[in-house]
């Protein structure tokens, strides 16, 4: 064999007894124990951290899939999070593998409701020095995000996480940069991605960032060191710490922390479980409620029927009234009756059953209707059913001899005719002298005084007469003998 053609093979030969390279897009722990399980999360927990949901029952074996798959539009809709990405971009990290991080972050913001109320993103770019590309509050829509995300560029050697941790809660986590403040109970969550051992103390940085409320996840790549991971990440490890064997799988991880951040909408899934209503209440929570006419029972899911009344199946023509749960009767209006259905209802007369509250009169209208009158001699109220009176001369109980004359509503005096006095009862009237002279009966017998007398006693009449005609114009009578001025 030429020795060019041999010398060529044992340059080789180390590369055939290397094992096979993994497969495009799988997955590996470095040790059994060092690497996590990603569980998904649900409400906040203590110290800011949104807190966990139970983990799968297969959490042994590493599964990633595709963003978007398992969870549908209108599923799974992401909580608000003030989002930091803290990303190495020293040395090791070549050009194309810094693409595949930049991918990784922009399908992550994919997956996220962006918005000034909903999710914030920030980036943090890290090797022997620490550059913020820019802060929560510099962009509000995801195509935004994404084109200053492409825009990154790495910087220089040295992995100096700790450092690039501490500018991200000194100068990114403030409400100045565009975090909420502790009142709006948005959780701040960093994520950071290094393939490398941190060159400073990055145990006791990421320990205050906990302590702080920052939740830590931390993805490691290739030559990461797991010992630096479990000291950056938040507790439980096992849902925090992501590891992959190459820059080419990461983007893969996009879809776990679409499932991290999702909250998942039971009542979407059909899953709740609630006999009547399902209400969502946020962050993957919900509670059951019932129709109307129903209340909840012990369980919290099924219903029992506690009002009959209000399920509109009762029947009543007028009025449906509970009786107990379960249970009714039906009632009518005012003025109507119950028929012997004891559903339907029937107009009565209120004049005859008395029941009408008319002081003097009740008038019937039909159909269960009325309305009240008064006497002659009185109105009627505003109230239309009580009576004042009116003419009190009319009433006939005024108590006057000869003449009522009415001075208003309730006011009257009396008067006498022609020839008589009031008498100090002012009631009864007293013949005048005049008249008491005249009907004297001491010279009756004569007939040249009963001549006399008849002719002085006709004269006198006939001026009474003429005197009475006169006052008579002066006064108007009514059909029922009332006198006015």
């Amino acid at each position: 064999m030429p020795r060019h053609l041999l010398r060529s093979l044992l340059l080789l030969l180390p590369l055939l007894l290397l094992p096979p390279p993994a497969a495009p897009g799988s997955l590996a722990r470095r040790s059994p124990a060092a690497l996590p399980w990603s569980r998904r999360l649900g409400t906040r927990g203590p110290a800011g951290s949104p807190g966990r949901r139970p983990a799968p029952t297969d959490a042994p074996s590493l599964r990633v899939s595709e963003p978007g798959g398992a969870r549908g539009a209108g599923v799974c809709k992401s909580r608000p999070l003030d989002l930091v990405f803290i990303i190495d971009s020293s040395r090791s990290v070549r050009p194309l593998e810094f693409t595949k991080v930049k991918t990784f972050v922009s399908q992550i913001i994919d997956t996220l409701d962006i918005g000034e109320a909903d999710t914030r993103v920030a980036v943090v770019n890290y090797a022997s020095t620490v550059k913020i590309e820019f802060n929560l509050q510099a962009y509000s829509d995801k195509q935004s995000l994404k084109q200053a995300v492409a825009r990154i560029t790495p910087l220089s050697t040295g992995t100096m996480s700790g450092l690039a941790i501490q500018t991200a809660m000194d100068e990114v986590y403030t409400v100045e940069a565009g975090a909420r403040g502790s009142n709006s109970n948005i959780p701040k969550v960093a994520i950071i991605v290094t393939d490398g051992r941190p060159q400073d103390q990055v145990n006791e940085v990421a320990a205050r960032a906990r302590a702080s409320g920052i939740e830590l996840y931390a993805v490691g790549v290739d030559r990461a060191d797991m010992e630096s991971l479990k000291m950056m990440a938040s507790e439980p490890l096992d849902d925090h710490i992501f590891y992959v064997e190459t820059y080419g799988v990461i983007e893969k991880l996009s879809s776990r922390f679409q499932e991290t951040f999702c909250a998942v909408d039971a009542c979407v899934l059909g899953t709740h479980q609630c006999q009547h209503v399902c209400i969502s209440d946020g962050e993957g929570k919900h509670h059951c409620e019932c129709s109307q006419g129903y209340a909840l029972n012990a369980d919290k899911k099924t219903c029992s029927a506690v009002d009959k009344c209000a399920l509109n199946t009762h029947g009543c023509e007028h009025i449906c009234v509970n009786d107990r749960p379960g249970s009714y009767h039906c009632e009518c209006y005012e003025g109507y009756t119950l028929n012997e259905d004891r559903k339907t209802c029937s107009a009565q007369d209120k004049c005859a059953s008395g029941t009408h509250g008319c002081q003097h009169i009740c008038v019937s209208d039909g159909a269960g209707s009325h309305h009240c009158e008064c006497y002659e001699g009185y109105t009627l109220n505003e109230d239309k059913k009580t009576c004042s009176v009116h003419n009190k001369c009319a009433l006939g109980t005024h108590g006057c001899q000869h003449i009522c004359v009415s001075d208003g509503a309730e006011s009257y005096h009396c008067d006498c005719h022609p020839g008589y006095t009031l008498n100090e009862d002012k009631k009864t009237c007293s013949a005048t002298q005049e008249v008491r002279r005249l009907i004297s009966t001491a010279d009756a017998c004569g007939c040249e005084v009963t001549l006399a007398f008849q002719e002085k006693v006709s004269s006198y009449l006939q001026r009474l007469n003429t005197k009475l005609d006169n006052i008579l114009k002066k006064l108007q009578v009514n059909e029922y003998g009332q006198v006015h001025r």
